[in-house]
């Protein structure tokens, strides 16, 4: 079958829509939570195989840069996959699948996520 239709294959010249961002960053941060959680094992195992394993990563949370930057960075992925997957239940129950929904829970997925995101920071900081 020869189609005359066009083919554009470079991603980078295409336009999505805020929908399809916000479900493609929802995937990107399962990935980002399923790779943290070698992070969060270690410090879990750590702080419970002795009181000086706790000390160690109860002062790496409070004094190091990097231990914070990686706890802010989990809890963040954790805060917007977690109101993007509230998205997408509610897609499943056919709730909102017009493109003006998609377009509105889309945005209030970013704003949601956005104050939780910010709220973690001041947290962790």
């Amino acid at each position: 079958m020869n189609s005359k239709r066009p083919v554009n294959l470079d991603l980078s010249t295409i336009q999505f829509p805020l929908p399809a961002l916000t479900s493609i960053a929802h995937r990107i941060t399962g990935v980002i939570l399923f790779i943290g959680l070698i992070f969060a094992f270690w410090a879990l195992d750590t702080s419970l195989s002795s009181p000086a394993g706790f000390a160690a990563v109860s002062d790496a949370l409070a004094h190091n840069f990097l231990a914070k930057l990686i706890a802010w960075g989990l809890l963040s992925a954790l805060a917007f996959h977690f109101v993007a997957g509230i998205k997408h239940l509610l897609m499943d129950m056919d709730i909102g699948v017009t493109l003006e929904g998609g377009v509105k829970k889309a945005q209030i997925t970013v704003v949601v996520s956005v104050v939780l995101i910010i709220l973690a920071g001041v947290w962790v900081w």
